[in-house]
């Protein structure tokens, strides 16, 4: 199976809050042709009528399912409630979407196992009742589940212990980088449950990675972070995304020059897969 360059589309989020169609439009221009949504319960009716018109496939996407109040960008709370499962399922549905990935949890929620374990409970229940809409569940890291250290294992270790099978993970390689994990010995570790890797490079300058958003993202080969080999590693792979939490320059220049990063990576490795 070949793997799918794809674009989280958080990364034009102002642009697309404005102006849906002309967003994708342009997205269109720079080469994608599938593309990871966010938040896409509220729009699923007007964004999966501006994809198909497009031709632009939603393999993935993040909603909430482990949480039960929507957590901001910068990680803050919120007291907003999040949609029902079903709801979700619904909308994934009507995108063709086959993958909901819960995008972020709160820290706070990291530090005792017994609180990784009640993530991980939830992540299965949503699971159980995914599958039976034929969709997977999946969970997408930041850094804290990987500092949070207990022995040997990090937080993200711990929560693929506790998993059902049937969850996947897409693992977010710049966030895994600032984190100060061996990226590549991490893939490794989480072997096949690895179905999508978020391929996002920075330069780590210790001066600008603790702003927020990060001031520090790159075009994907243009910073430290071990994308190439990173992909390679993903023997499981299926989606490679493009995503910047934050640009400072010309933004669909950068996603371009990643979508064809990352487009001969693979295709470099495909002798291999």
């Amino acid at each position: 199976m070949s793997v799918l360059t794809s674009i989280q589309l958080f990364t034009v989020k102002s642009d697309l809050e404005e102006n849906l169609e002309e967003t994708l439009d342009t997205l269109v221009s720079r080469g994608f042709t599938t593309v990871e949504p966010y938040d896409f319960v509220r729009r699923a009716d007007a964004l999966a009528a501006a994809l198909s018109a497009r031709g632009l496939a939603a393999p993935t996407g993040h909603a909430f399912v482990a949480s039960a109040s929507f957590v901001n960008p910068d990680g803050t709370p919120t007291d907003n409630d999040v949609p029902t499962l079903d709801a979700t399922f619904t909308a994934a549905e009507k995108l063709g979407m086959g993958v909901i990935i819960e995008p972020y949890t709160d820290p706070a929620r990291w530090t005792s196992i017994e609180q990784i374990q009640e993530i991980a409970e939830l992540l299965n229940r949503a699971a159980e009742a995914a599958a039976e809409r034929g969709i997977r569940i999946g969970y997408h890291n930041h850094a804290h589940e990987l500092e949070a250290r207990f022995g040997d294992l990090t937080g993200l270790e711990v929560l693929a212990n506790h998993l059902d099978p049937r969850v996947v993970l897409e693992v977010d390689l710049y966030w895994a980088a600032r984190a100060g994990v061996d990226v590549l010995a991490l893939l490794r570790t989480l072997g096949e449950r690895v179905i999508a890797l978020h391929v996002k490079d920075g330069t780590l300058d210790p001066e600008k990675v603790n702003a927020y958003p990060p001031a520090d993202q790159v075009a994907a080969g243009e910073g430290t972070v071990p994308l190439a080999d990173a992909l390679a590693t993903a023997t499981a792979l299926e989606v490679a995304v493009v995503e910047f939490d934050h640009f400072e320059g010309d933004l669909y220049a950068a996603v371009e020059s990643s979508r064809a990063f990352i487009d001969e990576a693979l295709a470099t490795d495909s002798g291999t897969r």
